[in-house]
């Protein structure tokens, strides 16, 4: 079984209290914002991925070539569903829960807030065989707190989140399967 990543990274998987991204609201706050380099460190991204996505409208703009905390989390979470799902659903999917990348007053949540909320219901579930009823209630523990400014919100929110679970998971499954057949097909036992 492969090593657990934190999702959208290739850092190994750790239990933070306080949600995932606030592992990296600290290296975003001492260095006054990320650069690309960083970014790309983070993620295991080519740099210029990071710019095609900026460039398309995908995430808003590096400001003073920094990325921010709300740029890194869209980044985090387009990384996350990137091998499930294309990028412009991706974007899409985003738009329906926050509206316009480049305007904050229409978002229901912040991208880091969501970022957790992924990570957190991923962490919960059990990728083998866990059912629609469960995923939903994992969400709705997750989310429990959420309210949003509107009625629709948290409907929307979930729904959102229960999207991209699956894409996530799906994507996990996809390579987990290429890991087995490349055994397979090196003739190798079960490791």
């Amino acid at each position: 079984m492969p090593q657990k990543l934190v999702p959208g990274t290739v850092m190994p998987y750790a239990d933070i209290p306080g949600g995932m991204f606030s592992l990296f609201r600290p290296m975003i706050e001492a260095a006054d914002g990320l650069t690309l380099g960083q970014v790309s460190a983070i993620t295991g991204l080519e740099y210029s991925t990071i710019q095609n996505w900026v460039k398309r409208g995908f995430v808003d703009h590096p400001v003073k070539k920094k990325y921010y905390e709300r740029q890194l989390a869209r980044i985090l979470i387009i990384s996350s569903l990137r091998d499930a799902m294309s990028i412009d659903r991706i974007a899409e999917l985003l738009s329906m829960v926050n509206g316009d990348v480049f305007d904050v007053s229409d978002d229901i949540i912040p991208e880091g807030k969501l970022y957790d909320y992924l990570c957190e219901t991923v962490r919960r579930m059990d990728s083998r065989g866990i059912s629609e009823e469960e995923t939903g209630r994992i969400i709705g523990e997750v989310t429990a707190e959420y309210t949003g400014p509107s009625a629709d919100s948290v409907h929307r929110l979930r729904l959102a989140l229960f999207v991209m679970v699956c894409a996530y998971v799906s994507a996990e499954l996809k390579r987990e399967a290429e890991l087995y057949f490349l055994q397979l097909k090196e003739g190798r036992k079960d490791e």
